[in-house]
């Protein structure tokens, strides 16, 4: 039984449902009405700015249409049917107090025990779009990273892989950058030497959130890739230490990078960063791009190198990482905003080429999304 009763001043209503009772505001309701005048047909944006409503709207009256709400406003005299799944869907009158590092219900966090069942997709399959793509990029938001396998061993096929869900996002290294051994490298990426997993570019702002790497030939020993979740790694520090997660996340980090003339790229974000409602949405960790830490007070600087310590020896666990080697014609995307990604050392004898590049996340997510969407739209027909 669904019903709905409205509080005496107008200011809000309670609507009891199976799922239990929720209460809305009058100017929340009014505000996010879906109705034609309030919203656009075509594309679902506002018509009406919160300036143009009554900044004393109340509720007039309330009462149940079939699957919808009727609410009447005054002093606008408007009713407007707001549908209860809808409704339900959007309430945030539940909303409960939640641990400092929560994650979103999507993100499911992951060790070494997800070696054997890495994330991938056909290359092929993935260009025809459809369930394919759609359940590929599922995991990719729900893991962080994902594979691309059997693609074309051509220089420039990474921008292919970019296609699937977004826009390549140049960057100083270029619309996309070359990854094989150099004499006397601008960067470290480009010698044999074996990598700390870290996130790339700490020192943008915004930071590139996704990265493809795609492997061209890859006959040297050595070189495997590996993954850690930034994510997994910063709720550990977390469980083993709460002081060091803590400190982490109050405090700035600064990071730099002027490895090239004319470039000298500079942020301050923390390590371990959160949303002011406590969920954990951003990993920052690279040794190499440190810039000296000056936004910690005198009293918690040793505690911050503990931690910081600390959250580098969880990193470095082999049980917090999944390793995988690329072939020519493969490649994997990561969200940099979580996932450290690393390289084994390799050999000096035979070739290892990657070409990498930068894209965002908004892209990926959008993709995904829309395709949910349409996918839920095409059941309900």
């Amino acid at each position: 039984m669904v019903s709905v009763t409205v509080d005496p001043s107008g200011t809000f209503l309670t609507l009891e449902t199976r799922f239990g009772s929720t209460r809305f505001h009058a100017i929340w309701l009014r505000d996010n009405a879906q109705d034609p005048q309030t919203r656009s047909t075509g594309n679902g944006q506002r018509l009406v700015a919160l300036r143009e409503l009554p900044s004393d709207i109340r509720i007039a009256s309330a009462a149940i249409e079939g699957t919808g709400v009727s609410i009447s406003f005054e002093p606008e005299g408007k009713s407007i049917i707001f549908d209860l799944s809808w409704l339900d869907e959007n309430a945030y009158d539940r909303t409960a107090a939640k641990e400092r590092g929560w994650l979103a219900p999507q993100v499911e966090t992951w060790s070494s025990d997800l070696m054997d069942n890495v994330p991938s997709g056909d290359f092929a399959e993935l260009e025809k779009g459809g369930a394919a793509l759609r359940d590929w990029l599922a995991l990719v938001v729900r893991y962080g990273f994902g594979k691309v396998i059997k693609g074309p061993v051509q220089s420039g096929a990474l921008f292919k892989v970019v296609d699937l869900f977004g826009y390549v996002r140049e960057t100083n290294y270029g619309r996309h950058f070359e990854v094989r051994t150099e004499v006397n490298p601008t960067n470290l990426a480009y010698t044999g030497l074996g990598l700390q997993a870290h996130t790339d570019n700490p020192y943008r702002d915004p930071v590139p959130s996704v990265q493809v790497l795609y492997c061209l030939e890859s006959s040297a020993a050595g070189g495997e890739n590996m993954v850690v979740d930034g994510f997994a790694a910063a709720l550990r520090l977390r469980e083993e230490n709460e002081d060091h997660f803590n400190v982490l996340a109050n405090h700035c980090a600064r990071f730099e990078y002027a490895g090239e003339d004319g470039v000298c790229l500079t942020s301050r974000r923390p390590m371990i960063e959160l949303a002011p409602d406590g969920e954990l949405i951003g990993i920052r960790f690279n040794n190499r791009s440190l810039a000296a830490v000056t936004d910690v007070p005198f009293e918690h600087m040793s505690t911050y190198y503990e931690a910081y310590r600390h959250l580098g020896e969880i990193i470095d666990d082999e049980a917090m990482e999944v390793t995988f080697r690329l072939e020519p014609g493969e490649a994997f995307v990561v969200d940099n905003t979580r996932v450290l990604h690393a390289r084994k050392g390799y050999s000096g004898e035979g070739t290892r080429w990657l070409q990498g590049c930068y894209s965002d996340k908004d892209g990926l997510r959008s993709r995904y999304d829309a395709m949910v969407r349409e996918t839920v739209r095409e059941a309900a027909e």
